[in-house]
């Protein structure tokens, strides 16, 4: 049984993850990259599926967990009477992607502290999200143990320690002094290829601290909450694979909104729209060179007919990510289906080339420069925006229900025409301005007509319901955070959707999203209140809620999607960029207010 999704620790080599829990165990790793299919996938029903597990022999020894400061190498502190010894795991990354195609590592470093401690690895490997039983074998000598696993292209080989096979699991202890050290590592690499070498383990220590601590170090973040803020921005650096430019909206898949329900989604793919505000908070801190990467992605995964312009896309651009349920796997705590790939792909959602054209207007203002094709590219976008303008789509929360003209959705479509004037008569830039402002107009006339109801704006043209998404409108310049239909949106959303003091995205029981059951508490949308309330003087309100959901994030720092209010507990595919990407524009807007000139 996995432990809570809240246990688990983030490990990354920017190109794949692993998650650890608190016990020790490694119940989630893909590889060689993030979208790959498992090794372990013991989160998604038991250890049988693949994990492992390096804890004290001692089952009553306590533990607790930080990260060596701004990376992501993660240090569990043992204790067993008098005895102290800490793991450290680690994904070894360094500045050359290239350097790791053919071979991915992950590391397990067992340091003595005090006295001696003895622990005991439980290894099952399982391949193709636990369809395929490896073929092992031992190749090593037992000065220098490896088994080697492999099933069709994959194979890998575990170093460090001796493992002998007992039911099914391979099982071996480790001992360690203090001053002692010991390291277990295991190798990826493509089973037709001989097995690397053995990793050269201080070097990469070292090198992957470095590199870590140097990406953090540009950080620019003068305001309250800094230490969440650096947290969330590595994560969201770590769900970016550096090898293609890709940024993925979590690590994991099949992790439920509800305990038990059908919303087990698989999102370790790139939103256009996900990636969009993550690079945009990425560039509001800094790191204007990663602009550049991800519209070259774009411009990849585009193509040649922004006609065919999906929503999402494998990390390297891929189209075909078919959903597909995963039928031997039980699911987390029993939720199923667990599904891989994600039929959202397929879906129109009207709101993506607003939020691509926002995030591109956003890093141009902030001085990065246009490439050789990168206006050419958000000209065919706005192109394609104008072709589809009359059509109804399935909104920013991918409802699988009817489609609808979502409120917000046609807040975006005037966005990206507002931009495109803006990139025209202040940027200088050519294209068919007056057509440009004509639409945009237009849509602004078509909202206000139709997006208010009884003084407050509304999920969508066919209903009075409001939606979380409404607190976005004022991020993107639709309206003034304290326009008095913004200030009565809040309102009904205060009555409707806040629930434990914590905002849901929509009233799921209005049967619009086409799904059963409930979910919990979208995270993002609690943080972009917190923005609202910020941007209108609400400051002890905004701080507050500041706090408790800073609050709800685990020992480490990391946010899943959703929080379980009534029972205490994370829920949803972790760690989330939304949720971590809306924390980030949260501590700016609270920063904003507490540098604003008083009188």
């Amino acid at each position: 049984m996995p432990e809570r999704i809240e246990d688990y620790a983030l490990l990354s080599n920017c190109r794949t993850t692993a998650l650890v829990s608190s016990g020790g165990s490694i119940d989630w790793l893909c590889l060689p990259r993030l979208d790959s299919a498992s090794v372990f996938a013991a989160l998604l029903g038991d250890e049988t599926h693949g994990r492992w597990e390096l804890r004290p022999t001692d089952a009553d020894a306590v533990s607790t967990r930080h990260y060596d400061g701004d990376t992501f190498v993660l240090v569990t502190r043992w204790q067993s009477g008098d005895a102290v010894a800490e793991v450290h795991d680690f994904m070894p990354v360094g500045p050359d992607p290239e350097a790791e195609i053919l071979r991915t590592d992950l590391v397990r470093r067992v340091v003595g502290i005090a006295g001696e401690m003895s622990f005991t690895q439980h290894l099952t490997l399982r391949f193709d999200y636990a369809r395929a039983m490896p073929w092992l074998r031992q190749t090593g000598t037992p000065e220098a143990p490896c088994l080697v696993a492999m099933a069709g292209p994959d194979a890998v080989a575990v170093r460090g320690a001796a493992l002998a096979s007992v039911d099914h699991e391979h099982r071996g202890e480790v001992a360690v002094r203090a001053g002692e050290t010991r390291d277990l590592h295991l190798t990826w690499f493509p089973s037709y290829r001989e097995v690397p070498g053995p990793l050269d383990v201080e070097r990469a220590h070292a090198e992957t601290v470095e590199w870590w601590r140097e990406w953090a170090q540009q950080i620019t973040h003068d305001g309250p909450h800094r230490d969440e803020v650096v947290r969330s921005l590595l994560i969201l650096r770590a769900l970016s694979n550096h090898e293609t430019g890709g940024i993925a909206a979590a690590a994991t898949m099949g992790l439920p909104e509800e305990i038990g329900g059908e919303r087990n989604w698989d999102y370790r793919y790139v939103w256009l729209r996900d990636a969009a505000l993550t690079l945009e908070a990425l560039v509001g801190h800094g790191f204007l060179h990663l602009a550049d990467a991800w519209r070259t992605w774009l411009l990849r995964a585009v193509a040649g007919d922004p006609g065919d312009l999906q929503i999402m896309y494998g990390p390297a651009g891929e189209r075909d990510i078919t959903e597909r349920e995963l039928d031997h796997l039980p699911g987390f705590e029993g939720s199923r289906p667990v599904r891989l790939g994600n039929g959202a792909s397929t879906q129109y959602q009207a709101d993506v080339v607003g939020e691509v054209i926002v995030t591109l207007s956003a890093a141009r203002a902030a001085g990065v420069p246009e490439s050789s094709f990168s206006w050419a590219l958000e000209r065919q976008l706005l192109r394609f925006a104008s072709e589809q303008i009359e059509r109804r789509d399935q909104g920013l929360w991918e409802i699988r229900g009817e489609p609808r003209f979502f409120t917000h959705s046609r807040v975006m479509i005037w966005a990206a025409f507002d931009r495109a004037v803006r990139a025209v008569e202040e940027d200088g830039l050519d294209g068919p301005v007056e057509r440009w402002r004509e639409l945009r107009d237009r849509m602004r006339d078509e909202i206000d007509a139709r997006g208010v109801v009884d003084g407050h704006f509304v999920q969508h043209y066919e209903t009075d319901e409001v939606d979380a998404s409404l607190l976005l409108l004022p991020q993107v310049g639709f309206c003034a955070p304290d326009d008095p239909r913004m200030r009565e949106t809040v309102a009904r959303i205060e009555q409707t959707l806040m629930h434990d003091g914590l905002v849901h995205r929509y009233r799921t029981t209005t049967g619009v999203d086409g799904l059963s059951g409930t979910e919990g508490a979208f995270l993002a949308c609690s943080f972009w209140l917190v923005e609202q309330y910020a941007c209108t003087g609400r400051i002890d309100e905004a701080e507050a809620l500041m706090q408790r959901l800073c609050g709800l994030a685990n020992d480490v720092g990391m946010l899943s999607e959703e929080y379980d209010a009534a029972a205490g507990r994370q829920l949803g595919n972790t760690p989330q960029a939304f949720s971590h990407l809306a924390l980030v524009r949260a501590a700016d807007a609270l920063a904003r207010r507490a540098h604003r000139p008083r009188g």
